[in-house]
């Protein structure tokens, strides 16, 4: 079975980028390599990474999409805390910036969403609520 190990993102500055999340989200910094082309920070079960621009051409030759700071990308990072107003206040104090404000959603859970300066959507949300099989709101 396949578990899910990091999700890399390709970034001009992994230095900043390594700052800001741990700033910002409260992350611990695992490593940067020597080179500076490769960072992590430390999540739970599964990593944070950020490659330089310059390993992903190395790395994907056919090409590849660079995240844009103008616009939205179509995938995001999700972070889970007990408090998104906290959470989220404290992000935009370190330059996160404000996409949309907390939302509670049928389902029970509440979510907010920031993007960094590299444009990485982070939504920051409560705990799912788990509900019984047939009272559900979201099946």
């Amino acid at each position: 079975m396949n578990r899910l190990g990091t999700v890399i993102f390709y970034v001009q500055d992994i230095e900043k980028t390594i700052a800001f999340f741990e700033k910002a989200f409260g992350l611990k910094r695992t490593f940067i390599d020597p080179t500076g082309h490769y960072g992590q920070l430390e999540t739970g079960s599964t990593a944070l990474g950020f490659a330089s621009l310059e390993l992903a051409k190395q790395n994907l030759p056919q090409g590849f999409r660079s995240i844009s700071p103008k616009e939205l990308p179509g995938f995001e990072i999700s972070f889970t805390t007990k408090d998104v107003h906290r959470s989220l206040t404290h992000a935009v104090k370190w330059g996160a910036e404000l996409i949309a404000a907390p939302e509670e959603k049928p389902w029970g859970q509440t979510v907010a969403y920031v993007r960094d300066f590299n444009g990485i959507l982070v939504e920051i949300a409560s705990d799912m609520t788990v509900c019984a099989k047939d009272s559900c709101c979201c099946h």
